[in-house]
């Protein structure tokens, strides 16, 4: 009995180790197999397209900058006195013309020096007369004595009639300063222009050098534009030479350097300017390393030219500045551009991924000189990240592909696609396309199993 049982605990050992290796070796000998599906060669997904077509593109250059006078000067008072006459337009925003009087001070003590001038030049006057009838007699005494010689400077009293000369020049000189500082007592606008601030107001007593107010020119307004290197060569930038004279004469074909630019603020809504870029400054900005050129704002303030509200000094506004124009340009969409470098295209019904070199580019347009040719279908669809060569169906391209599995759907299942796709704004048949691309990038994924 006790063989037995020895035997049984032999035996049960013995039989385990011999069905686990059994197992094992019919494990390793059907390893499992993936069930891997061949790719789909359905479209996975619908884009929008467009055919790259070469054209003559205006290059427009942005730009921003404030808004400056092209003059601005302070008025000063130039004699003393007080103020008893202020013009209506001597406020601040007020308008002025070219020889307006702005301000009268109280000229009734340089009225008196001009009469106390005027009595100086009269005596002085007098004294030269009585010198000039003393010089002719001593010369008519002189003949009767019948020296024979010739007579001297002070014998004919030369240097008394000189003296009295001077004296009337002197007078003549005094009575022209005391004139002209009557005339200053009247503030004479030097150019047509606006008040950007008043210092003085009537009544107020002022003395020589006093600051009276700071005005600026309106005859046109300058914008001070950084241009970004990148957008030099594209830009006709009117530079000034030294014989620019002489040039211009001898130019009569009437080319012009010179851009339009367009000028825009929302600062009161939108406004509207238009400008020409009149010259380029002869130095790089040592901040920014930019060119800055000035364009100008022709006669900003007259409604006749400019309609809306008016420009202020210092207002931020935004350029648009014409450039040059690019001869067979293949522009696309900024938003078509990936990272800067790349896009998409569809060839053969295959999405193809093409690395571009972009020879400009603006907000929204891009020209591209390097990666794409005439006739190239670029792809509009914003699509991320997506491998090159899957299929996809341009927009308005049937698919008969997608379009047979609807065939086997229930009549319940393609309502519910079918509302599904009204409230995306597509059709059914991209709805399905869009799915199958999903589970195909959630498939790409997943890990793989080695073979």
């Amino acid at each position: 009995m006790s063989n037995a049982l020895k035997l049984k605990k032999i035996i049960l050992p013995v039989t385990i180790i011999l069905i686990t290796i059994a197992l094992m070796m019919v494990i390793f000998k059907n390893p499992p197999k993936s069930q891997r599906s061949k790719p789909s060669k359905a479209p996975q997904m619908t884009v929008a397209t467009t055919t790259i077509t070469p054209q003559t593109y205006q290059v427009m250059v942005q730009s921003f900058g404030t808004v400056k006078p092209r003059t601005q000067s302070v008025l000063f008072a130039q004699v003393s006195g007080q103020i008893n006459y202020v013009s209506k337009q001597f406020r601040d925003g007020g308008f002025f013309e070219e020889g307006d009087i702005l301000i009268k001070l109280d000229d009734r003590d340089h009225r008196a020096e001009v009469k106390i001038a005027q009595a100086s030049l009269v005596s002085a006057q007098q004294t030269l007369q009585e010198e000039g009838a003393r010089v002719r007699q001593a010369e008519a005494d002189w003949q009767r004595l019948g020296n024979g010689k010739a007579p001297s400077a002070l014998v004919l009293r030369q240097p008394q009639f000189e003296a009295a000369k001077a004296q009337v020049l002197s007078a003549e000189a005094l009575l022209d300063k005391v004139k002209l500082s009557l005339e200053r007592t009247k503030i004479v606008a030097p150019y047509a222009g606006r008040i950007l601030k008043k210092n003085v107001d009537i009544g107020q007593v002022i003395s020589s050098n006093t600051q009276l107010a700071d005005i600026f020119a309106v005859d046109y307004v300058e914008i001070r534009l950084p241009i970004k290197n990148k957008d030099l060569p594209l830009m006709k930038l009117p530079e000034e030479y030294r014989n620019a004279h002489e040039q211009s004469e001898a130019d009569t074909s009437g080319n012009s350097m010179t851009s339009n630019v367009v000028i825009s603020s929302d600062l009161m809504g939108e406004q509207i300017w238009q400008g020409n870029i009149v010259r380029t400054e002869s130095a790089i900005d040592e901040m920014s390393q930019q060119l800055y050129v000035v364009a100008q704002i022709i006669r900003p303030y007259d409604g006749e030219y400019n309609q809306g509200a008016q420009i202020k000094m210092g207002q931020y506004v935004t350029a648009q500045i014409t450039g040059r124009e690019v001869e067979n340009a293949l522009v696309i969409p900024s938003s078509a551009i990936y990272q800067g470098s790349y896009v998409y295209t569809v060839e053969n019904g295959l999405l193809m991924r093409k690395e571009v070199k972009l020879g400009w580019q603006n907000g929204t347009e891009s020209i591209v000189t390097q990666g794409l040719s005439a006739g190239d279908e670029l792809v509009l669809t914003s699509l991320g990240q997506v491998s090159s060569g899957t299929p996809v169906a341009t927009k308005g391209q049937s698919q008969t592909s997608s379009k047979a599995p609807t065939a086997k759907m229930s009549a319940q299942r393609k309502e519910k696609l079918q509302k599904i796709a009204d409230e995306q704004d597509i059709t059914v048949e991209e709805l399905i396309a869009q799915r199958q691309a999903m589970r195909a990038a959630k498939a790409e994924k997943m890990p793989k199993v080695n073979n």
